[in-house]
């Protein structure tokens, strides 16, 4: 998916909290993607940049739309970062300029490193009529920025269920079960739905910081109760987090070390100094081949926003 915000942002870990007793609230602004797509974008805000090398999180739909009428985000490039895509509902067609071309469905992970440049398109299914998803990226970090570009397809996940909540994978190690899904940093997520709802202990890496971001329904979190949209973030230190699950509850539990390395991020490029963001700018305005062409695509490039500084 394409970010359509036109300011640079400088994101580091260097606001990380650390055994902090009390949980920080972020809440979702609203934005849009692919034409009429309604997202709740998350992560970057003003109040917090990362959760580890999470730098962007969008929430995307609930959508109900007509046959034809989805999501459509035309060609468009990333760079040193990899996208992350879970699917709830919905079936949507990704095509990159490797070739790759690859439906997502509902309980499957899309990952795409980006690296030194790749371009990209995302579209819902002809007959498609819903969609539901969370996409994430995540910052490479800077020893791998320039790393050649992949796109890997994870269908299959762990999955079990404990007091009462399904637990799904997605990303890292968690209860002496390990994700495929292959990343560059040291990096948590699950899903959890709670049909019936209650009391749930999570057991956390002290190292990392995390978030908790609900979907739909509520939790609380000692007396503070968090709602769609809503994400519960905790700093390093602490081993275990303690919630209540509203019935129907469904969240997303992310975590990471503090990410070490300075990144900026603008439009669909992250970097870790102007320079280097002008440059993709400049390659991607040019057609330059860094960035490929997406194969079967016949409609314009997504054109990049005036950079916010002088390249």
């Amino acid at each position: 998916m394409s970010n359509q915000e036109t300011q640079s942002q400088l994101s580091s870990s260097a606001d990380c909290l650390n055994s902090v007793p009390s949980v920080q609230r972020i809440t979702a602004r609203s934005a849009e993607i692919g034409g009429t797509l309604p997202v709740n974008r998350v992560l970057p805000t003003r109040q917090r940049r990362l959760i580890g090398a999470w730098c962007f999180l969008d929430h995307a739909g609930p959508a109900r739309f007509a046959a034809g009428e989805g999501m459509h985000v035309g060609a468009h490039p990333h760079t040193c970062l990899q996208t992350f895509t879970w699917m709830i509902e919905g079936e949507v067609l990704h095509r990159d300029s490797l070739g790759n071309e690859q439906v997502i469905r509902p309980g499957e992970v899309n990952l795409m490193t980006a690296g030194r440049g790749i371009s990209h398109t995302e579209d819902s299914l002809p007959d498609a009529s819903a969609l539901h998803a969370a996409q994430l990226w995540i910052a490479l970090p800077k020893a791998q920025g320039d790393c050649p570009p992949a796109f890997a397809h994870y269908p299959d996940l762990p999955r079990w269920t404990a007091d009462g909540v399904e637990h799904c994978l997605l990303v890292g190690d968690y209860a002496s079960r390990s994700s495929a899904v292959q990343v560059y940093s040291p990096l948590l997520a699950i899903d959890l739905v709670s049909a019936q709802g209650g009391p749930l202990a999570l057991q956390l890496n002290p190292q990392f910081e995390h978030g908790i971001l609900l979907l739909d329904g509520e939790l609380s979190i000692g007396t503070e109760v968090f709602s769609e949209n809503q994400l519960g973030y905790i700093g390093c230190g602490h081993e275990e987090l303690k919630v209540h699950l509203a019935p129907g509850c469904h969240a997303i539990l992310l975590g990471g070390e503090p990410f070490a390395d300075e990144i900026l991020m603008f439009w669909n490029f992250v970097g870790y100094n102007k320079a280097q963001i002008a440059q993709a700018w400049r390659d991607w305005q040019a057609g330059d081949a860094r960035f490929g062409r997406v194969p079967g695509y016949t409609g314009q490039p997504l054109a990049a926003p005036a950079l916010p500084w002088r390249g």
